[in-house]
């Protein structure tokens, strides 16, 4: 009894911490409505189970023959289970009732999906229904009939198993005798259980629409269905309700030859009706001419498809790109080309870490964020990260220090994306503790982030003394800075009882004894943003990516939320963990596949409060207002958006790559060329990450053909539909879409989402990234100036591959980072690869690379010219074989020993230059690392104007000798 109770009281302690969570955040009713939801649900799927079997059971028995003779093994039989007879009456039911309920309870949702369904205004193209109906209607109803066919099935079995028992069925010798009580009520249930498979095969039809075939070209009903399966299933059907009137009739006249006849007719019907017929129509009529009589099905789909995944509206354009570097040609796309993102949010995080961190419990991020500020006037992508508090750094510090003191991070990090300094580290213009910069003054404390504790007590009374670790300084000499939390995140610990609660919740018995929990403590959890807004919206896909922004003085995390479903008619089926995969982001394992997918949800998350909030950002999305209907007022309106959040809203990343997922192949809209699947595509592979995912899609600001100016973009490029027998890396498509929601509050831009596919033509072999990095691996300068840089022990990191639309044509942009091995050292930006048609610029700058690229003027004015100008010196090492004017260096082995010399002097000098900045790294010396790095600087453009000397004497003394 004492184990009951105690484990009685756990359960109480975890619903009752859940009523104070929920309450707490303000969605308190998004719990009782579960609650309510799934508790009435369970009493419904009880009682539809345990009544109809208690009954079947009750009447068998009562409607016994009073003098049946028993076989003597029956009565042997019915010894055993007579004393148990009642128990088993009202045991058997209850038992099979709860599974039933729970069974039952677990579904809920599809019942009130069904109950509060809003129509979408979109018929299918087969019945000619709203598709709402396919997404909320049918699901229920296919579920009801399959539970009701089970409940049959169960109470059928109970009952010819209670009559048997009881002498109502006998068995003698080859012959089967049934008492008329007993007929009646096994045909009714038979003729009952018919019904229902009539209804579901009739049900059926309708589900055809939503079925996705395995090679995608026809989703749901193509031909054979819509000729041959689905007037089947209808005949089927009435052949069912025939058989079903027989059992009836037999529960009257007493002939089971009947209903006999029937079911072995509906059996062969369903053989030849089902089956037989539509094979041979598919082999027959289907398989000769499958590309023409397939072609209005084909056309169904992809409408269908790209309705579904919002893809409809897409804007594509031929782009005849060029492939000459012209001089001046980036004249038109300068402020596009002063916006490039050098900064790769994906490598710098250790820079962040080394240079922002301060102490081993804050860290960031691996992959830090894409944002933008305005900056002095002008809007500047950014690459921002929240300093979390790590408590893993912080080693055996104790329980006390875990809970109350080490309780938050500080402070948002923010970097200029188009800049760097002149040693190559980020540009920060928000940065230290205490937080200083341009982003002025906002709550840097942050209670709530990913990589918060799991939980934390905090609030004491401000007029004790905090003890809330804010950061490891102070002022007046003091070695830290501690302050009280004063916002309202989590529930109060104001009684005995909600300690104990959270005691037991927890397993730590600090809620109960520790004398820093008072009255005005809280207690702080479920504290990931992502979790948080799972909680309140538990019918959302939550995006894989929040990012933290400065919003209104505080850091609030956004969210972006999904409504999905996979019961849209004729859309093709997509694993949405595989689509959102790629070399950031691992493909994640589940039953996850959708062919419907809105962004109907904005959430922001207060990084200090921890305040919820859901903001509806498309309205017109008929499963959103389902939602909201079955919880009420837990999503605003998205007038209620400031303009300060609308300006960092942003298009959302998921989202995005299950689009681009999709328009692969519904790019084509004609169906025989969809049918021959010709001009299939896919993503780029990643090709300076893991080569075997695909690349990720990238945020920049720049301006798309046909637009005016440039925009907060994301992007990703297309290269044809790898084979088995080929793998082209030339590019096919690229795909942008307009991220800048603008600044006006409660209204979008009307740009935003707008999707624009430019497609390359057939006859064009633009390289792909894949290629284009091939090509900065083996261009010789470029090898030579990293081997170079790759001596001792420091390493080469390649920063992402950026392709633009600029200057007529697509050019290739990717940072070059230089790291060495040490255990404090951390990637610094040195070098810029551009890439634009064949040619090839490796400099210091983005500015000297596309000068070198476009003749010397490029027309552009690069964003890290600014920052790096300090450190270009001469003009690098210029790159590669193909922009070098057509000189044609040979190697000729005439050079004067002089020059031969001369080159191997810098090379030296080189080498030891390289092992001084290693040094000075190694020992954090930023002056002597400076000092080494312009040594080396100069040594390598000594040994590449020695090594171009040689070759020129070189070329100069074949042609001499060519002449006599």
């Amino acid at each position: 009894m004492v184990v009951v109770l105690v484990i009685a009281f756990f359960i109480f302690a975890n619903l009752y911490t859940d009523v104070l969570w929920f309450s707490q955040v303000g969605y308190l009713n998004v719990l009782t409505t579960g609650w309510f939801g799934g508790t009435t649900m369970f009493f419904i799927g009880f009682l539809a189970m345990a009544v109809p079997l208690w009954l079947c059971m009750f009447l068998a028995y009562r409607l016994r023959p009073v003098y049946a003779k028993l076989d003597p093994g029956v009565g042997r039989y019915q010894q055993v289970v007579e004393p148990l007879r009642r128990l088993a009456t009202y045991g058997i039911p209850v038992l099979f009732g709860l599974f039933a309920g729970a069974a039952s309870a677990s579904r809920w949702q599809t019942a009130a999906l069904w109950l509060n369904g809003v129509p979408a205004g979109k018929t299918d193209p087969q019945f000619h229904l709203d598709v709402s109906f396919y997404m909320f209607a049918l699901p229920f109803y296919r579920s009801i009939v399959a539970f009701m066919s089970a409940v049959t099935i169960i109470a059928l079995l109970a009952t010819i198993a209670t009559s048997y028992l009881y002498g109502s069925v006998r068995v003698a010798g080859r012959e089967v005798r049934i008492s008329r009580a007993a007929r009646v009520q096994i045909a009714v249930i038979a003729a009952f259980y018919l019904l229902l498979q009539a209804i579901s095969i009739w049900l059926d039809r309708y589900a055809s629409v939503t079925d996705s075939t395995v090679d995608g070209r026809v989703n749901g009903a193509a031909y054979t269905d819509v000729t041959a399966t689905i007037p089947g299933r209808a005949i089927l059907a009435g052949i069912a309700v025939l058989v079903a009137l027989l059992f009836v009739l037999t529960a009257f006249i007493g002939r089971w030859r009947y209903p006999l006849v029937g079911t072995a007719l509906l059996i062969v019907s369903a053989i030849i009706v089902g089956v037989i017929y539509p094979w041979g129509v598919q082999k027959l009529v289907v398989a000769p001419s499958e590309k023409t009589v397939e072609s209005p099905y084909i056309s169904r789909s992809i409408d269908s498809t790209r309705q579904a995944f919002d893809v409809n509206n897409v804007k594509v354009s031929t782009y005849d790109a060029k492939t000459d570097a012209k001089q001046g040609a980036l004249r038109q796309d300068a402020d596009t080309t002063a916006s490039i993102r050098i900064l790769d949010p994906a490598v710098v995080s250790g820079a962040f870490a080394q240079l922002q961190q301060f102490r081993q419990y804050y860290g960031f991020n691996s992959t830090l964020d894409v944002d933008r500020y305005t900056i002095d006037g002008k809007e500047q992508d950014s690459v921002v990260a929240v300093r979390e508090l790590h408590q893993s750094g912080l080693g055996s510090s104790g329980k006390y220090n875990e809970t109350f003191v080490y309780t938050h991070g500080y402070g948002l990090v923010a970097a200029y994306g188009n800049k760097r300094q002149s040693d190559g580290q980020p540009d920060f213009f928000e940065s230290g503790i205490p937080t200083s910069g341009k982003l002025g003054d906002y709550q840097p404390r942050v209670y709530f982030g990913e990589d918060s504790p799991k939980y934390s007590i905090v609030g004491a009374p401000a007029s004790s003394k905090p003890i809330e670790l804010d950061y490891p300084a102070g002022s007046g000499g003091q070695q830290a800075t501690y302050s009280t939390y004063t916002g309202n995140g989590g529930p109060k610990l104001d009684n005995l009882f909600t300690r104990l609660a959270y005691a037991l919740k927890f397993q730590d018995e600090q809620f109960v004894l520790s004398d820093a929990v008072n009255n005005d403590s809280q207690v702080l959890y479920n504290r990931d943003p992502r979790s948080r807004v799972q909680q309140v919206a538990p019918y959302l896909k939550l995006d894989s990516d929040p990012y933290p922004s400065v919003v209104n003085g505080h850091i609030v995390w956004i969210v972006d939320g999904y409504t999905t479903s996979n019961e849209y008619p004729y859309s093709q089926e997509v694993s949405y963990g595989d689509a959102i995969s790629d070399s950031q982001n691992a493909s994640s394992l589940g039953l996850d596949n959708i062919n419907y997918i809105r962004n109907s949800v904005k959430a922001t998350v207060d990084a200090y409060t921890g305040k919820v909030t859901l903001y509806a950002w498309d309205a017109s999305d008929p499963v959103l207002k389902t939602w909201e209907k079955i919880y009420p007022n837990t999503v605003k309106p998205m007038s209620d958006m400031s303009g300060a959040l609308m300006s960092h809203v942003r298009y959302p990343t998921d989202l995005f790559k299950v689009q681009r997922d999709i328009l692969a192949r519904y790019h084509v809209t004609d169906p025989g060329a969809f049918f021959s699947n010709t001009d299939a595509w896919q993503v780029s592979p990643d090709p300076s990450g893991d080569t075997e995912s695909q690349q990720p899609p990238y945020y920049l600001t720049m301006q798309m053909p046909g637009q005016s100016s440039p925009e907060f973009s994301i992007y990703t490029t297309y290269i044809p539909q790898s084979t088995s027998s080929s793998n082209r890396s030339i590019l096919k498509g690229y795909l942008a879409v307009d991220s800048n929601a603008g600044k006006t509050a409660g209204k979008k831009s009307a740009d935003y989402g707008t999707l624009r596919l430019l497609r390359l033509p057939s006859d064009d072999t633009i390289p792909g990234p894949g290629q284009v990095q091939n090509n900065f691996d083996s261009d010789p300068s470029v090898s030579a100036a990293l081997n170079l840089l790759r001596q001792g022990s420091t390493k080469v990191i390649n920063g992402n591959l950026l392709t633009l639309p600029v200057g007529g044509g697509l050019l290739y942009v990717e940072p070059v980072y230089i790291q060495s091995s040490g255990s404090t050292s951390y990637p610094l930006l040195q070098k810029v690869l551009v890439a634009f048609g064949d040619k090839i610029a490796f400099e210091d700058t983005l500015d000297g690379a596309l000068d070198v690229l476009f003749g010397g003027d490029s027309g552009a004015t690069a964003g890290d010219t600014g920052a790096g100008s300090s450190d270009t010196g001469g003009s690098g090492s210029t790159g590669g074989s193909s922009d070098t004017g057509g000189s044609g260096s040979g190697s000729g082995s005439s050079a004067t020993s002089t020059e031969n010399q001369q080159l191997q002097a810098a090379l030296d000098d080189a080498k030891q230059a390289l092992a001084d900045r290693e040094t000075a790294l190694k020992a954090g010396d930023w002056a002597a690392y400076g000092v080494a790095d312009a040594r080396l600087k100069k040594d390598i453009a000594a040994a590449l104007a020695a090594s171009q000397a040689i070759d020129k004497q070189s070329s100069g003394s074949s042609s001499s000798s060519g002449s006599k």
